[in-house]
């Protein structure tokens, strides 16, 4: 059953993607009046260029977990099987 999560986890993550993408466009549209800049741009500073990446890889990061886990506790809660990996149960020692 847990294969049927794999079509739903694909759309997810795919809607997620453009959910971070124009996220990291409206806060980097905030921080600066220009496109992100791209690492090889020869006009632009070290920073700036670094700066750019990594609040781009954050919000893609953060938005990728959050849609990962609301569509595993949606699949979850449609058909009653968790689609990733639980933990056994610990048995208590007596």
């Amino acid at each position: 059953m847990k294969i049927l999560y794999k079509p739903f986890g694909i759309i997810a993550s795919l809607i997620g993607a453009r959910i971070a993408n124009s996220l990291f466009k409206v806060m980097w549209s905030r921080i600066d009046d220009e496109s992100p800049p791209k690492p090889t741009s020869a006009d632009v500073s070290f920073q700036k260029a670094v700066g750019a990446a990594a609040l781009e890889a954050a919000t893609m990061a953060a938005i990728g977990a959050a849609v990962d886990r609301a569509s595993a506790r949606t699949f979850h809660h449609l058909t009653g099987i968790w689609p990733g990996e639980r933990p056994e149960h610990k048995q208590l020692k007596e």
